[in-house]
């Protein structure tokens, strides 16, 4: 169930996200919690990066890992606006993420309810208590808005005539 303080945490999140859409990334931001504080954050960076990992989840527990000196995580919540994929869910439970808290579904690649219940499959020795769904709507618009947009762009580029 959704708390006041998820709601004020997937607005930073989202203030990420928005921050990896001026780059031209996909906008998803992710930001992690122990105890009320920020100790992480992260926003999509593959193609700047040039890193396939360079997931927005990757990027905040690696920035908490680094701030708290420790990879295990235990206590501390990862907000997202999308759903995460299979490989950010190995990392939640490497890391030890005590809960999850996404925004958006992920229809193609969701590793949590749209593809495959990851989080539910029995032989993990980590459980990550997941919510989804929290502030669904703004977090659908914010990719919505980017991929018409990016849609726009690639049409009027098809209609330009070439330099000969």
């Amino acid at each position: 169930m959704e708390t006041p303080d998820d709601i004020f945490w997937m607005n930073r999140a989202l203030s990420l996200a928005s921050h990896a859409a001026s780059l031209g990334e996909v906008p998803v931001g992710a930001v992690v919690v122990h105890h009320g504080r920020e100790i992480g954050a992260g926003y999509n960076a593959p193609i700047s990066g040039c890193d396939p990992t360079a997931h927005a989840e990757i990027r905040a527990l690696r920035d908490a890992a680094a701030r708290t000196g420790n990879y295990r995580l235990s206590g501390a919540t990862l907000y997202v606006t999308l759903e995460p994929c299979t490989m950010c869910i190995g990392a939640l439970v490497h890391s030890r993420i005590s809960r999850l808290v996404y925004g958006a579904t992920e229809p193609k690649a969701g590793a949590v309810e749209s593809v495959r219940a990851t989080l539910a499959e029995p032989h993990f020795n980590w459980r990550v208590d997941a919510t989804g769904g929290v502030m669904a709507h703004e977090c659908g618009q914010a990719l919505t808005e980017f991929f018409t947009a990016r849609r726009e762009q690639l049409r009027r580029a098809r209609k330009q005539p070439r330099p000969e």
